[in-house]
């Protein structure tokens, strides 16, 4: 089974946190759509013998486009593609996007539904006006509310967005925000540090003394509260970011932390085959006229035997599958075993990490340091 990401580059405005590629004038999206289902053409041979279990549109804003632009890309899919039956499509949605009117005979909701779409991924992130407006995003907490209440009489499988660790957020208030979610009955909640990323508006305003920096102790704290929480009320934190109830677990999501392949359809979107990785180019003109030639716009990368290894441990120790020893030894032999038994073996006694059933997996002490532990159980140079 594999997956189809496609990324839709195009936003309202920029939010200060995000080096995501995007643009906030839509005037070669009508050429960008084409490109997208040119490149979905292209492509279709190295997904030949593999079935197609999830469409995922990525932003960028997918919400921005028509009823109509997503069908054109959704039925490119099933042109090309196997697709399963009943595949997982999700939709990245902003909440003001789903309140605006844009007709009147069907809902926003109906309309997707119609054209396929069973999977909402509503990116609310704050219910704090003060946060949203210092992370500028698009929506306020008035229409943040106002769009799940709408969302949830038409659609089951909903996902939301929250950010946690965000200067000024009180741990009072982050609570707040999940219960928020969870009054809304949210089967699925995806949780982000804010982190301050090069070259963004929000490292400048700390730089410049705007606003406080982020304090990585606030933020484990508020993980550590976002893990309760949500454990409580029946959600299972099956991957470090992403929390979900029995049967909603993302299949994207899962399909990326379990080493799928998958396809990555557009500018700077990544694909994944298991022996090589690749990337399209992070430019909208660059990368339509590279189609229109009839040429992909991406660099590969052939992974080695020790790119393999390290992805695997870095994947593996943010799921709750965590790292199968077995698979190690299987995939890649005894000394990387030895090595990361080696390598584990601090973290161990420290109880950031455990081993049952022959499966490595962090502690919930470890859960929230997973990436930092994993890059120091990395092999080096060997190939």
């Amino acid at each position: 089974m594999a997956g189809i990401y496609i990324h839709i580059p195009f936003c309202k405005q920029a939010c200060h946190y995000c080096d995501f590629h995007f643009s906030t004038s839509l005037k070669k999206k009508d050429e960008l759509l084409q490109a997208l289902i040119q490149e979905l053409v292209l492509r279709k041979g190295e997904l030949k013998n593999i079935s197609v279990e999830t469409i995922y549109f990525g932003g960028g804003t997918p919400s921005l486009l028509s009823i109509n632009e997503l069908k054109l890309l959704i039925d490119s899919v099933f042109k090309n593609y196997t697709v399963v039956e009943n595949p997982e499509i999700t939709l990245e949605a902003n909440p003001d996007d789903l309140i605006t009117v844009q007709g009147q005979s069907k809902t926003i909701f109906e309309e997707y539904k119609s054209i396929g779409i069973n999977r909402l991924s509503i990116g609310i992130q704050s219910f704090f006006e003060r946060d949203l407006k210092l992370m500028n995003r698009a929506h306020n907490a008035h229409e943040a509310k106002d769009c799940l209440t709408l969302a949830t009489k038409y659609f089951d499988n909903i996902s939301v967005d929250l950010i946690y660790g965000i200067p000024g957020l009180t741990n009072n208030e982050w609570i707040e925000n999940i219960d928020t979610v969870l009054a809304f009955n949210i089967p699925h909640i995806s949780c982000y540090a804010l982190t301050v990323e090069p070259k963004t508006a929000l490292e400048s305003f700390i730089k410049k003394g705007l606003i406080d920096n982020v304090d990585d102790d606030l933020a484990q704290e508020q993980f550590n509260i976002l893990v309760d929480k949500l454990e409580a009320n029946g959600f299972v934190n099956y991957e470090l970011s992403n929390f979900g109830k029995s049967n909603y677990f993302s299949k994207n999501n899962s399909a990326y932390w379990q080493g799928k392949p998958y396809l990555g359809i557009g500018p700077s979107a990544h694909s994944f085959n298991g022996d090589q990785r690749s990337w399209n180019v992070s430019n909208n003109t660059k990368y339509i006229k590279s189609i229109q030639l009839n040429e992909l716009p991406s660099e590969v990368e052939i992974l080695s035997k020790t790119d393999k290894f390290n992805e695997y441990i870095m994947t593996g120790l943010r799921t709750i599958w965590g790292v199968s020893l077995e698979k190690v030894e299987e995939n890649f032999g005894i000394t990387y075993k030895n090595h990361l038994l080696q390598q584990a073996e601090i973290y161990i006694k420290e109880q950031l990490l455990y081993i049952e059933e022959d499966n490595l997996l962090t502690t919930k002490k470890g859960k929230f340091l997973s990436d930092g532990i994993a890059s120091n159980l990395f092999k080096i140079n060997l190939i």
